[in-house]
């Protein structure tokens, strides 16, 4: 007989970092099929249009791939923890004041609500790095996340050495391998890759 496979109920936090959401929106095309997606939203996503598209738009769309309303503020998010509605939380992207943050257990947005709230169920939360100052200001909190219980990282690279030395940004086609190693309580390794 068979044993029936659980289907992982994902939280996605997306916050900034506009030039990657079109990324995202593929990925998480990718992984419907094999994961329940609950999409929660960080407020500049919510309500900054930029070069890449219209807020509504993007938000729109991933409600409609995921089939899930998101979560947009604070009180929503903080169900989370005491409900116990996620295997698993990934955030991607994730800014480097998002990273900042986190780091420094401030909760003043929906998606860093329910990674602390996740956090408490000792369940993998999984950060998608996408920052411009990852080996600059944020160098440290790299580290201390990376040595932090329960948190995982997508393997991430340099995205352009030359014009944007201190850039890093998560190869984001490896989130769905992550999650699977995380629950197995495994980073995924090499955690550092290149080229793009």
């Amino acid at each position: 007989m068979n044993e029936v496979k659980h289907k992982l109920n994902i939280g996605f936090g997306i916050t900034g970092s506009f030039c990657t959401h079109a990324k995202i929106k593929e990925v998480i095309a990718d992984m419907k099929d094999n994961y329940n997606i609950y999409p929660v939203f960080s407020k500049n996503v919510c309500s900054l249009d930029s070069r890449f598209g219209k807020a509504s738009d993007f938000i729109f769309d991933i409600e409609n791939i995921t089939g899930n309303k998101g979560i947009y503020t604070i009180p929503e998010a903080e169900p989370i923890g005491p409900k116990k509605l996620f295997d698993v939380l990934v955030i991607a992207p994730c800014t480097g004041n998002t990273l900042a943050k986190l780091t420094n257990g401030i909760t003043d947005s929906a998606v860093l609500m329910a990674a602390k709230a996740h956090l408490r169920n000792e369940r993998p939360l999984i950060i998608s790095i996408a920052t411009n100052d990852a080996m600059g200001i944020n160098f440290r909190n790299i580290g201390t996340l990376f040595n932090t219980k329960n948190i995982y990282f997508v393997p991430f690279g340099q995205d352009d050495c030359v014009k944007k030395h201190n850039s890093l940004v998560a190869h984001v086609r490896l989130i769905p391998e992550t999650i699977e190693k995380a629950i197995e309580g495994k980073q995924i390794q090499p955690v550092i890759q290149s080229p793009f």
